[in-house]
């Protein structure tokens, strides 16, 4: 119980003005096992007179539903017996048409221009706390959801703050929340590891406990990727070529649905191939043995759209995450005019690519996150 009170107390410094006994939190429920916990806790600190459960509704089904069942009415059962578990009511909000235009459609975009979309970071902003926020008005002060971060009270403001767990830190996916969000998010396994929050769940022998993680987009639920991008681009014949000798290898159904980097699903023998390149107007896949040979590093490259929890300043040595995961890479990151900066990695990558995301540390503080743009290959390798 001491851990649940330290947390409490650290959220009482981001909310402001704020007394604890009229305090009412909004718990973002999915029914898997870290929300629940995540429930749990927020009970035990509140009380369940304070707090109220959402399920958001977001699954396509509606649209995609001859792909395959969407597995929204076992989440919302699994939800359910929890919620019923702690004496809190379950709502649901169907916020299918947002997640459409603010989410899916970025998505579909980014995928028609060959690039990587990473539709979870702008679930979080603008529909976990952007939408559903809106809808709830002055209703809720907070809403807490089963994401592994933390937040703390700074000089600058809010800090957004890695897991303790580095595998399922899941700053990266937060890293587009602003001040005004952070304020009010409240992350309540944030300090927990995976292994901990699975033992929380026997130990109060929750329904779901023994539940799978779900994995992939946070929208697709059961659907299989290829499915969702072939039911909304479609499918179109190009070659699949060796980049480094140019001969056809076979082909494909769609250079969007190819990612950089990309080693299964290529139906190519004598492997194993990863893609290294698209060529979108031509609908080329390019493949290689080589992942990370040497004209495919990326030591340098600019980046847009950027986006600041706190700001650094104009020149910095940072660390920054290319991807979801534990990896870190020390860089350079000097801030140009507009939403601009340049990143100068301290090792180079393979695996960097256009409409990718960069997301920018000092520490352990989540400072926020851009948009790749512009790549240099090769240099200072």
């Amino acid at each position: 119980m001491a851990a649940i009170v330290w947390r409490v107390e650290n959220a009482w410094s981001v909310w402001q003005n704020t007394r604890s006994k009229q305090m009412s939190v909004a718990v973002l429920v999915s029914g898997g096992v870290d929300s629940s916990v995540a429930l749990h806790r927020t009970v035990s600190a509140f009380g369940p007179e304070r707090v109220h459960a959402y399920y958001l509704k977001i699954w396509l089904e509606d649209d995609v539903s001859f792909l395959g069942s969407c597995p929204w009415e076992d989440d919302i059962a699994c939800a359910r017996a929890v919620c019923d578990g702690f004496g809190v009511a379950l709502h649901t909000v169907s916020l299918q048409r947002e997640y459409y235009e603010r989410v899916v459609a970025y998505a579909l975009d980014e995928l028609r221009a060959g690039r990587t979309p990473s539709p979870d970071i702008f679930c979080n902003r603008r529909i976990k706390f952007g939408a559903f926020w809106d809808a709830l008005g002055d209703s809720i002060d907070s809403i807490a959801t089963g994401h592994y971060a933390q937040t703390r009270r700074a000089e600058g403001g809010v800090e957004l703050l890695r897991a303790p767990d580095p595998v399922k830190d899941q700053t990266y996916f937060l890293s587009h929340l602003s001040q005004e969000q952070a304020r009010v998010a409240f992350f309540p396994i944030g300090s927990m590891k995976k292994a901990e929050v699975r033992a929380e769940a026997r130990r109060l022998e929750l329904p779901n406990r023994d539940r799978p993680d779900s994995q992939g987009i946070c929208f697709l639920g059961r659907l299989r990727y290829p499915d969702f991008v072939r039911a909304y681009l479609g499918e179109r014949e190009g070659a699949i070529v060796e980049r480094e000798s140019g001969s056809r290898l076979g082909t494909h159904r769609g250079a969007w649905f190819y990612t950089i980097g990309q080693r299964q699903g290529l139906g190519l023998g004598n492997g194993p191939w990863y893609v290294v390149e698209k060529h979108m107007d031509e609908n080329v896949v390019f493949v290689s043995h080589q992942r990370n040979d040497h004209d495919r590093m990326v030591s340098e490259y600019d980046v847009e759209h950027a986006h600041w929890i706190l700001r650094p300043p104009k020149g910095a040595d940072l660390d920054v995450k290319l991807r979801h995961g534990p990896d870190l890479v020390t860089s350079r990151v000097t801030l140009l005019p507009g939403d601009t900066a340049r990143v100068e990695l301290s090792r180079p990558d393979g695996g960097v690519a256009p409409g990718q995301f960069t997301v920018f540390y000092d520490g352990d503080v989540c400072l926020g996150g851009a948009t790749i743009a512009d790549i240099r290959r090769g240099e200072g390798v």
